[in-house]
């Protein structure tokens, strides 16, 4: 907004130790006053609350939240304060002039940030909970003021380069207007880019401003930089590489390194690690110490497919392939990707050792996206020093063009996973890991998850032999992007009107139990979606490779109205249930009930399975099967005890049973009869035989010459498989009938049709 300042208050700005003094203030997020003690409850209504009381009584200290859009406004400003910028506006009320012939025109700014290199002036706009808001107007306005900003800017700090950012948080961002910042210059912020910086911030401390630098001023001019280099020029594979030598703080100057986040997702190559703050500290404090790296950095030169300058020198070896020359380096932010050796280049970063040590340094020129990352992966591949969920959004861009095309579906799923994590208009904005980005409550979703969930379902194609299709995708056009352009905009639009009408369940967190927004609760929904399309193509209804996405997104969402009922009428029982089972078994389990809640609504919706599930589920045949296991049990001992006296005689136990066996059945048997007779019941004693288990008389059966004398005929299945001829494999099924009688121990076991199946075939055989 406009003020009524004669001039620029540069008066308001803030350096060296001020800066510091007003960091403290901004980090806070409330405002103290001290007031008396009797206007306390007056206060109070105002929205005060008590932080202190003194000794004094006469007065109290009371404090209150910022708002919103100051708390933002601090945020923003600290990013620059940490990472060491000179020169900072104290508070919200730095205004510039922005008319040469009109100076009592100005413009209050909300962060002004100078040093030796730049200036970088910062508007904040943010909202209290997510939604689009246009700023045509704003735009403009600011766009008009630019010019008479730069040049007021370069009346304090001449020489300097100007940048403009219009930092958000809580918002999205028309399309119109981003192509406004685009064609004007102006650099925006995001609530992602805000974060990245400010975890930045927390591993590299002011060298964080690197990054920053070479993100505003990409590819341009650094003033005063020698960029001459002794170097040798060489070849390497298809690659002309270059080794040297050069100083920390110049290759500081130059270098990037991008991190694989929801901050850079259109910013490639993003492959690298995070620094890591612990790290880099033992590296500086190595590095102060005396120490020293022997093996090279790699990077990568961006020279815009350019042939570098190289002097060569007269100084010739015969035979020798490489030469001696100097080198000229860009001279531009960001034009030398660190491959690899980030720690020890950061290491350096304000060290006394920065500018009068040298490091080895070999070069590569214009290695293409893919290129690097393969180098970065072969680099650390047997280190293990890459995070799995940075190897799956690697994927996105290493695979896309693969031979195989199977890869390439690979690729397109971690694209379509990182596009829900990273878009601004997706309904899981902020709820995915991304790479390097750190799991918490809010952000419990995994990229692996997304993936996993899209590999188990129909909608891109698998293929064999030759890359031959041996399944069609109902979304899948033959080409990666085409297939995302299709895809993608129908599966954020389904998520979108889950969350429109789950919106108390939504925002839940994984702490909360969130039956949604958590792995298993995502990937069944996303299952769901597949199954749903699946059965409206089976009858005709869609056809998604040539509906508009608003059709076939009304026709899917018609099913999933019962879904969303369930969701938001689930109880805390069924929500434990649901989230309680562990392994594999939880990821079918959410699925299936997500399946079954649409069916008891949707009569015609019967997805493959789910019938045979929900019986094997339903514990309908677990008193039968507990019934028929006790008699075949029953049954199978007398056989084999039988057998055993009429082999042995009398002396049968002894004889007959493994030590082992023995030992462990006598010691059961003991303790039961033991703490029977104490409690007085002398007619119920166990005998050992009683305590032996199934799976004990598969090894009675099998051992020494038992098989062949005495149980061959009496405990092979007539039926048994014509591949079972081994004495282990005759008698596996007493293993599996133990295995069962133990799973049915645990009461939230329910027996499936096939091992009831096979009960009632064993018990056939041996009962009639």
């Amino acid at each position: 907004m406009s003020r009524n300042i004669t001039q620029t208050n540069w008066d308001n700005l803030v350096c060296d130790k001020e800066i510091a003094t007003v960091l403290r203030q901004r980090s806070k997020t409330y405002v103290t006053e001290k007031v008396f003690a009797s206007a306390l409850e007056d206060y109070k209504e105002l929205g005060w609350e008590l932080a202190r009381e003194y000794k004094n009584p006469k007065y109290v200290l009371v404090k209150m939240n910022k708002p919103y859009y100051e708390q933002f406004e601090d945020r923003v400003w600290q990013l620059f304060a940490k990472m060491g910028f000179s020169h900072m506006n104290s508070d919200r009320n730095f205004a510039m002039s922005y008319d040469y012939n009109n100076p009592e025109l100005t413009q209050q700014i909300d962060v002004f940030a100078a040093d030796e290199e730049c200036v970088i002036i910062v508007e904040c706009k943010s909202a209290d909970r997510i939604k689009e808001v246009p700023f045509k107007k704003e735009l403009e306005a600011l766009h008009g003021q630019m010019d008479g900003l730069r040049k007021e800017a370069l009346k304090k700090f001449p020489k300097r380069k100007v940048k403009f950012v219009w930092a958000t948080q809580n918002i999205i961002l028309s399309k119109m207007d981003k192509k406004r910042m685009n064609e004007w210059g102006i650099i925006h912020f995001g609530d992602a880019a805000v974060s990245y910086y400010h975890d930045l911030i927390k591993h590299l401390g002011v060298s964080a401003k690197y990054q920053l630098l070479g993100n505003l001023f990409a590819n341009t001019e650094i003033r005063n930089m020698d960029n001459r280099i002794p170097a040798i020029q060489g070849r390497m594979g298809n690659h002309t590489y270059y080794s040297f030598s050069i100083e920390p703080e110049r290759l500081l100057k130059i270098g990037y390194v991008l991190h694989r986040n929801e901050a850079n997702k259109n910013m490639m190559p993003t492959y690298q690690r995070l620094i890591k703050k612990n790290r880099l500290v033992a590296v500086r404090k190595f590095v102060e110490e005396g120490g020293y790296f022997p093996n090279s950095l790699i990077i990568s030169i961006d020279n815009n497919g350019k042939d570098l300058q190289f002097d060569l020198s007269p100084t010739k070896i015969d035979g020798c392939i490489s030469k001696l020359g100097i080198l000229h380096l860009p001279k531009k932010y960001r034009s030398a990707y660190i491959i690899d050796g980030q720690h020890r280049l950061y290491g350096y970063s304000g060290s006394k050792y920065a500018s009068t040590n040298s490091i080895p340094v070999v070069a590569f020129v214009d290695l293409d996206r893919q290129e690097q990352i393969k180098t970065f992966m072969d680099i650390n591949e047997n280190q293990k020093a890459v995070p799995k969920t940075l190897r799956v959004t690697l994927n996105a861009d290493m695979l896309w063009d693969s031979d195989d095309y199977n890869e390439r579906r690979q690729a397109l799923r971690s694209k379509i996973a990182q596009m829900l994590a990273e878009e601004e208009t997706s309904p899981l904005l902020g709820r995915i890991v991304v790479g390097e980005d750190e799991k918490n409550d809010q952000k419990s979703i995994t990229v692996e998850a997304l993936q996993q969930a899209l590999k188990r379902c129909n909608y891109f194609s698998t293929f064999g032999k030759k890359n031959v299709i041996t399944k069609a995708g109902s979304f899948d056009v033959g080409e990666n992007q085409s297939s995302c352009d299709l895809f993608y905009p129908f599966l954020e639009e389904c998520l979108k009107y889950i969350k429109l009408h789950t919106a108390e369940e939504w925002e839940k967190t994984d702490k909360d139990g969130t039956m949604i927004t958590m792995n298993r609760g995502i990937q069944a929904i996303i299952r769901v979606i597949n199954d749903i399309v699946d059965y409206l193509i089976s009858t005709d209804s869609i056809d998604p490779k040539n509906d508009a996405t608003e059709r076939l997104v009304q026709a899917v969402c018609f099913y999933l109205d019962p879904l969303i009922d369930y969701l938001n009428g689930i109880n805390s029982e069924q929500r434990k249930e649901l989230r309680s089972i562990v392994g594999g078994g939880g990821d079918k389990r959410f699925w299936r009930a997500y399946q079954k809640a649409i069916a008891d609504v949707r009569m015609d919706f019967k997805p493959e399975g789910l019938e045979e599930y929900l019986l094997n589920e339903a514990k309908t045949f677990n008193l039968e099967s507990a019934k028929m296991l006790h008699e075949i049990e029953k049954t199978v001992k007398a056989k084999i005890e039988n057998a055993l006296i009429g082999y042995y005689g009398d002396i049968w136990l002894i004889r007959a049973l493994p030590k082992q066996i023995y030992d462990r059945a006598k010691k059961e048997a003991d303790d039961q009869n033991y703490e029977s007779i104490r409690n007085g019941d002398t007619q119920n004693t166990v005998s050992i035989w009683s305590c032996v288990t199934l799976a004990e008389c598969k090894t009675i059966a099998t051992s020494g010459n038992h098989w062949t004398a005495i149980f061959d005929d009496l405990l092979t299945r007539p039926d048994e498989d014509e591949s079972a001829k081994t004495k282990d494999a005759k008698t596996e099924w007493l293993h599996k009938l133990y295995t069962i009688t133990n799973k049915l121990k645990m009461n939230s076991y329910s027996v499936p049709i096939a091992e009831y199946e096979f009960i009632k075939s064993i018990h056939k055989w041996l009962l009639g």
